[in-house]
């Protein structure tokens, strides 16, 4: 049962971006970075657990689940450093997903040859 509420949150994510990418003229960027505050305003509400409860890695897989991971980060770090944990939580609750990007993008880079439009 985990794997098909995965699936199904997961899914309704990601169908509800595409849908603002069919149905209006938001760009995809613009989309993303919706997706991450959204994510981080339901994470600082303590919202978002009750979705993590239900989708386990459908909902904390997508950019999404980026946003929340960086609240909790935030929360945490606040509660332990004060008011410089603003700065340095979110960062340091993110840093393996950050790094991963960075990581696997130069990888990419190296296989394939970037061309301007």
């Amino acid at each position: 049962m985990d794997y098909i509420n995965a699936f199904w949150v997961g899914g309704l994510i990601c169908a509800i971006a595409q849908i603002i990418i069919d149905k209006t003229k938001i760009m995809p960027a613009r989309i993303l970075v919706l997706y991450v505050i959204l994510g981080a305003v339901l994470g600082g509400l303590g919202i978002y657990k009750y979705i993590e409860n239900i989708g386990g890695a459908g909902a904390t897989v997508p950019i999404i689940g980026f946003g929340n991971t960086l609240a909790k980060g935030v929360i945490k770090a606040v509660d332990e450093k004060g008011f410089i944990g603003i700065f340095t939580g979110g960062v340091t609750a993110t840093s393996a997903g950050i790094c991963a990007a960075v990581f696997f993008g130069m990888i990419i880079s190296l296989f394939f040859k970037p061309k301007s439009k």
